[in-house]
């Protein structure tokens, strides 16, 4: 139990660095694209995605999901010099919103390993039909 809760923690603190490095260059736009908001979901979500599939373990995703929306919450408080990261623009809000449902749909997605499992115990073996 101490390996999993210790790999939970190491998951929110990966999570937090992608939340930060993606905060911060949300705003990057080219013309009319936000090019910073396309790469930094794709990937906080390959992050997402990663550590479900690697660990097999949804509270993994869940943890780093976590550790990515704290630290976008905590900056994108005004800081003590007054400056801000994500302000509130349309982009800053967009932001926020498409983080969370990054998070929502990566651990939300069901587990098919235990369908394909099912599915291959009681398909018919070879040569025999049904």
């Amino acid at each position: 139990m101490l390996s999993r809760g210790l790999s939970w923690l190491a998951a929110a603190f990966v999570g937090a660095v992608y939340g930060i490095a993606a905060t911060i260059a949300h705003s990057f736009t080219i013309g009319p694209i936000p090019v910073g908001m396309i790469l930094g979901s794709i990937a906080c979500a390959a992050l997402l995605v990663a550590l479900r599939a690697l660990t097999r373990d949804r509270w993994a995703a869940l943890a780093a999901g976590l550790g990515m929306l704290a630290l976008l919450l905590v900056i994108s408080q005004r800081g003590p010099g007054g400056s801000i990261i994500v302000p509130n623009t349309p982009l800053g809000n967009i932001w926020m919103y498409v983080a969370a449902g990054i998070v929502m749909l990566v651990v939300a997605w069901p587990d098919t390993s235990r369908l394909r499992a099912l599915s291959a115990g009681t398909a018919a073996p070879r040569g025999e039909a049904r």
